[in-house]
């Protein structure tokens, strides 16, 4: 357990086993913490560990990670933190992993630094999909909880916020033009509920050249979700 501090930026992370590192972003959504893979129907802390260097975090102003807020604060703002965590612990290359929120999060580190992502592992990661009162609320609750640590944000900032986020299609983040020309291996583990569409999901999977759709996975042991996302990772490992 550790902290990486950067300018007024405080971010927890944690580290389990050894090998070729993957960096976690777990589900949760604007609460994204390490904590949540608890609950998670696939635990990569537990299951990756044996094989990896299992990398987790809590993402700013969620689980012991703080940041100021901003109105330019977005998806651009969580990939500079990635980038910079993965500096500040020596790794120029890394599989990453992402549930739920963490989708978008893998989609934007491998758009960001194509040449440091070896893979992805995606887990029903959320989509734009006729839902965006959703996500807005879901948001909007997070902001009413966290705003009275934050003074430095009025109104105007959280909405900004929350457009930057939000107001986009498909994967919220990167887009359908990025995806379809990304050379990076992935795995996608579909989503099936309103905030992880099936939708976003098996398009990632159509449009993305060297993507896997995987329809079942939730029952881990029953559907073989355990060997088959270190099956995936080991085989894109660097040697």
């Amino acid at each position: 357990m550790a902290m990486f501090e950067r300018d007024d930026v405080k971010l927890y992370y944690e580290e389990h086993g050894s090998g070729f590192p993957v960096l976690l972003f777990a589900p949760g959504g604007m609460r994204s913490a390490a904590t949540f893979w608890e609950s998670s129907p696939f635990n990569p802390i537990v299951e990756l560990a044996p094989h990896f260097r299992v990398i987790a975090m809590d993402q700013r102003n969620a689980g012991r990670s703080r940041a100021p807020v901003s109105a330019q604060d977005g998806w651009h703002t969580y990939t500079s933190d990635h980038i910079a965590l993965l500096d500040h612990l020596g790794v120029e290359r890394t599989h990453v992993l992402g549930g739920c929120i963490g989708g978008p999060y893998c989609l934007g580190l491998m758009q960001a630094a194509p040449e440091r992502v070896a893979a992805g592992v995606l887990q029903q990661s959320i989509g734009h999909d006729d839902n965006r009162p959703l996500f807005y609320e879901m948001f909007d609750t997070w902001a009413t909880a966290t705003a009275a640590e934050h003074p430095e944000a009025d109104a105007a900032a959280w909405q900004s916020f929350r457009s930057n986020m939000y107001d986009a299609d498909f994967d919220f983040n990167v887009g359908r033009g990025f995806v379809e020309g990304c050379q990076t291996p992935m795995l996608v583990l579909m989503g099936d509920d309103p905030y992880h569409p099936q939708a976003t999901s098996r398009e990632i999977a159509a449009l993305a050249p060297n993507a896997t759709l995987v329809e079942r996975w939730k029952s881990p042991t029953q559907d073989g979700t355990v060997a088959r996302v270190v099956e995936f990772l080991q085989a894109h490992t660097p040697a």
